[in-house]
């Protein structure tokens, strides 16, 4: 297998900045962690690279109601658990295979380890809140070598 890279956004809550598309072209492929706010953004990240998106909180128009509240997939060897809230990360995810949980909804910025598992929440991407950073994040995947990243957009 090639390296992959994969594009991670969140919390865009219908605004998606030109900044965002910039860093996140050239992606292999992009996840959406919720709190979309409008089904264009998804037609436009569709554009740059095959997309993932779950549901946030604040996605309660009709139009989101074919996103789906979890989604797992397996990026080459690499299995990830997608889903908006931190909270709703269940326990066995480790022994399921699962290497990466991403989340969104804090619009904190963060790379942890946690029980074997590299959590990613790429922050916000969408409107600033508070004195929080405007953020993407990127998995870079190698072999079966998992390394995580964060890039504060410039606005």
């Amino acid at each position: 297998m090639t390296s992959l890279r994969i594009g991670l956004i969140s919390d865009t809550h219908g605004l998606l900045r030109p900044q965002a598309l910039a860093a996140l072209e050239g992606c292999d492929h992009i996840l959406h962690a919720g709190d979309i706010g409008t089904p264009e953004i998804l037609d436009v990240l569709r554009q740059l690279a095959p997309l993932t998106a779950v549901r946030g909180n604040n996605d309660v128009d009709a139009w989101a109601d074919v996103v789906r509240d979890v989604e797992e997939l397996w990026l080459g060897e690499t299995g990830i658990y997608l889903v908006h809230d931190q909270a709703d990360i269940p326990a066995d995810l480790k022994e399921r295979g699962f290497s990466v949980a991403v989340t969104g909804h804090s619009h904190k910025p963060l790379i942890t380890e946690r029980a074997g598992l590299v959590h990613v929440n790429p922050g916000s991407a969408g409107p600033r809140r508070f004195k929080l950073p405007v953020s993407v994040g990127f998995l870079l995947i190698e072999k079966d070598e998992v390394r995580a990243e964060l890039r504060e957009l410039q606005i």
